[in-house]
């Protein structure tokens, strides 16, 4: 099994790495969905990107700097849908659940004899997620960011932003928790 997982990562290394802006040979990417815009994708060390996930980073919302970056250590779970037209950068050692949405904008539907999907794409706010944070299964972030060590509750949708050592749930997401760092102690808000 060991051996088979080393195959594969030096294969995917081996065939793709120069298509990435940056692709660490100790990462892997098993069985993308879709990868779009690798040229703007930085993948650090020690990344696993799980089964069937979709990576892009496409500058459809017209910045010439579109970026997405996944930090080192980081696991992104199962049918993950991570969509960057602007700035999604995701920390060291973050953990996502599977079918994990991040996105850092939306369709236009101001005119409303257009279809939506024939609307210009928006930017609705860069994404950022901090070091050591847990996103839960069925998470959406949608232009918002999130501190380090935070935990996002299973089926929670991040409209606004986290700050650090937080815990929030619920659609929008709430913080229900923080970590006081005089008590050392996680307290109900």
């Amino acid at each position: 099994m060991r051996l088979f997982k080393f195959i594969k990562r030096a294969l995917f290394y081996f065939l793709y790495h120069n298509r990435f802006k940056k692709f660490s040979v100790h990462s892997l990417i098993d069985s993308p969905l879709r990868i779009d815009g690798m040229k703007n994708i930085s993948i650090s060390k020690g990344v696993v990107v799980q089964y069937k996930t979709w990576l892009a980073a496409v500058p459809l919302t017209g910045n010439s700097n579109c970026i997405l970056e996944i930090g080192e250590g980081s696991i992104i779970g199962n049918f993950n849908h991570i969509y960057a037209t602007s700035c999604i950068k995701i920390g060291k050692n973050v953990l996502t659940a599977d079918k994990v949405f991040i996105i850092d904008n939306s369709h236009g539907y101001s005119n409303i004899s257009i279809p939506i999907m024939h609307q210009p794409i928006k930017h609705i706010g860069d994404v950022e997620i901090g070091d050591g944070s847990w996103l839960g299964e069925n998470v959406c972030i949608l232009g918002a960011s999130i501190g380090r060590n935070c935990i996002i509750g299973s089926n929670s949708v991040v409209t606004k932003d986290i700050p650090d050592y937080c815990i929030a749930i619920g659609s929008p997401a709430k913080i229900i928790k923080r970590y006081n760092l005089k008590t050392k102690e996680w307290q109900k808000v």
